[in-house]
């Protein structure tokens, strides 16, 4: 596949396909899938870890729903250091590229799991600034730009890995948001994660979700993430900053079309849960769309949107 092979960050990717976090837990629930290879993506990106281990949300945590999935798993996790000293070690490196999802509750736990992911072989570092800031009453971090760019910059002062930040749709001004995050020193951006939102049941007239709200995932939330992945393109490329495009992209088609608005590479999530040999058939469709267009290489498609007549 070598049209599909480039350079993201330094990294060797041998697909635009990123598994996101939280999709493939620490990295070994999808080796497991027969006739799954890790070539098959250019990195996995881990799931959310925090400094010190947590048993997540009260039941129910996953909820199916129309074209989609919430979901509210409360960043159940084994804690940092297992992750560094019992999970990395057994993670091949030689196939793929393994990205750390960061997350935290103050800005000093993000730093602090920054630095220790810092001296670990880890590939780079996602910072997942849609966590709720416990100083400030439990606003997430990511709703405000000046509150997302002060954990990037955190982050920054203790790594020399690349930095990616989350984005999250759930705010005013993502545009903002994203200037601030890579002037205070994010190397790469993630668009979208994922949109509140809630389940009731009708005959007992309560929450499905034990938490009350979620995230929702899936196709159906597709046109927003595709939007926001153009709308962040213009800044992201006046500073040659990189997007993981992601958001319900379920076939090649969605793929091609999240980088025809900006996204160098592109995140694959819920449709992993129906589908675990999906990657297979988008890097044939992306491989085959390449082709048809004369394309020599998949960076060649990267934000060549044509507006007007």
């Amino acid at each position: 596949m070598s049209s599909l092979r480039y350079r993201f960050l330094g990294m060797d990717f041998s697909s635009p396909i990123v598994l996101l976090s939280g999709c493939v837990g620490f990295g070994e629930e999808y080796t497991r899938v027969e006739g799954f290879s890790n070539t098959d993506c250019g990195a996995v990106v881990l799931k959310g870890t925090t400094l010190e281990p947590r048993l997540g949300n009260p039941p129910h945590r996953v909820y199916e729903t129309p074209m989609g999935m919430l979901n509210a798993i409360g960043l159940q996790n084994p804690g940092t250091d297992h992750v560094v000293h019992n999970i990395l070690p057994t993670l091949d490196f030689s196939e793929t590229r393994f990205i750390a999802n960061v997350s935290g509750s103050t800005l000093e736990e993000y730093a602090e799991v920054t630095r220790r992911f810092d001296d670990s072989p880890i590939d780079a570092i996602e910072i997942n600034i849609s966590c709720p800031n416990v100083k400030e009453g439990g606003v997430a971090f990511g709703n405000y730009p000046e509150m997302s760019a002060r954990v990037v910059t955190a982050c920054r002062a203790v790594t020399k890995k690349p930095i990616i930040t989350k984005l999250s749709p759930n705010q005013t001004d993502i545009k903002e948001n994203a200037r601030l995050c890579i002037e205070a020193g994010s190397d790469g951006l993630s668009v979208i994660n994922t949109i509140m939102g809630m389940a009731i049941d009708a005959k007992t007239r309560r929450p499905i979700i034990g938490n009350v709200q979620g995230g929702l995932s899936g196709p159906a939330i597709k046109p927003i993430a595709l939007l926001k992945v153009f709308q962040v393109h213009d800044v992201a490329k006046r500073h040659k900053v990189p997007i993981i495009g992601q958001g319900g992209i379920t076939t090649a088609t969605d793929a091609i079309e999240f980088m025809i608005a900006g996204a160098s590479a592109v995140g694959i999530g819920t449709s992993l849960f129906y589908d675990p040999m999906t990657c297979k058939k988008i890097n044939a469709g992306i491989e085959k769309y390449l082709a048809d267009n004369n394309l020599a290489n998949v960076t060649d498609l990267v934000g060549t949107l044509r507006l007007g007549s």
